[in-house]
């Protein structure tokens, strides 16, 4: 995908109202009318403008609730009209996106799930050729930055100009403190390749506990992200969806003051010159560290050619812990967090592996 694609920004979208966080809430599931058109109501009187729901609900185990269809489409439409608001929902295949467009929907975004699948993708994309809708593209569930970029690439490949990312988090075997692990380096990666792209973070699924959700919305616009997906109920503990990440109205309308909303650049002066010389110590830091990166491959290729010539194994895993060990103590010294400092010597061992299998597997003598 071509970073200096033509997108539509945002602003022209003709969705959100400034000032950011650009918001798109509602329940995870339009459940009946009355639970719909109460919340839709709720949220208007807060000053939201977009309102989310679930239409048809991907459920890991069948028998559980999976959306009311078309018929919660129709509720939706009416929410519009009642309360002058502009609706999305989730769309996960071509009879999805065909509904979405005869009951008017303003906004649609592809899950997690579907992301994962480039055919569905596909399909999406066709069936929203030579259409307006805005489309918003969850990251896959898996920390694939790739198959995310694919998934817009599809569709900007069919005419989609409209385009914009929701982070929010990936699956993890191991037990985390969220539902699904942050992995924000991925987010940062993606805006940094796409800046364009309008980006927004689903902190309801990223956390899965409702008691996560100020911390996660405020380190997402610590990020510069443009906005947040936060799923809002009625009567969160009726919910037949996600009960537990779900807050009333009144509690979004608290969260969202709470937050504190940084600006993207500033044209202060004295700011500009402060940034410029801390930057300038960076570069010069980045480079020392460079330099010494360089002398520590130079070091480990000569550790290789010296096992070669004594027909000695490349990995000696005691000296490997002790090397990782020494790194962690002197981690602990600089006030620098362990496990990325584990991390970066792992990559850098990896590497000099790497570079001494190359000398054994050689045929020149040393």
């Amino acid at each position: 995908m071509d970073s200096k694609l033509d997108l539509i920004p945002l602003a022209q979208w003709g969705l959100f109202e400034y000032p950011r966080p650009f918001l798109v809430c509602g329940p995870c599931s339009a459940e009946s009318e009355e639970q719909v058109m109460t919340t839709a109501r709720d949220l208007r009187a807060m000053g939201l403008n977009v309102f989310r729901a679930g239409v048809w609900k991907p459920r890991t185990h069948p028998g559980s609730f999976e959306g009311a269809g078309v018929p919660a489409l129709k509720w939706m439409q009416r929410a519009r009209e009642a309360y002058g608001l502009k609706i999305a929902t989730e769309v996960a295949g071509t009879k999805h996106v065909e509904a979405c467009l005869e009951h008017g929907v303003d906004l649609v975004w592809i899950g997690a799930r579907t992301t994962a699948n480039p055919f569905l993708v596909q399909e999406i994309a066709e069936a929203l050729r030579g259409t307006d809708v805005p489309v918003l593209v969850k990251n896959p569930v898996n920390p694939d930055i790739d198959l995310w970029i694919g998934a817009l690439e599809r569709l900007h490949r069919e005419g989609v100009r409209k385009i914009g990312v929701i982070h929010r988090g990936c699956s993890s075997y191991e037990k985390l403190r969220y539902r699904n692990a942050p992995q924000w380096e991925i987010a940062i990666e993606l805006r940094s390749r796409y800046p364009q792209l309008p980006f927004f973070c689903d902190p309801s699924h990223m956390g899965g506990d409702r008691s996560f959700l100020s911390e996660i919305s405020q380190q997402a616009l610590d990020l510069g992200l443009d906005g947040l997906m936060i799923e809002s109920h009625c009567n969160p503990a009726c919910a037949l969806s996600d009960a537990k990440q779900q807050i009333t109205p009144a509690e979004l309308k608290d969260l969202v003051e709470s937050l504190i909303v940084r600006d993207q650049t500033s044209d202060d002066l004295d700011y500009r010159r402060a940034l410029a010389r801390l930057r300038t110590r960076i570069d010069v830091i980045d480079e020392s560290l460079l330099f010494n990166l360089g002398a520590r491959m130079r070091v480990s290729r000569e550790i290789g050619k010296v096992k070669k010539e004594n027909n000695i194994s490349i990995i000696q895993a005691s000296r490997w812990d002790e090397v990782l060990s020494q790194a962690a103590r002197t981690a602990r010294t600089y006030d620098l967090p362990v496990d990325f400092v584990e991390k970066i010597f792992t990559d850098i061992h990896e590497a000099s592996v790497r570079a001494q299998n190359d000398i054994l597997s050689s045929d020149e003598d040393y």
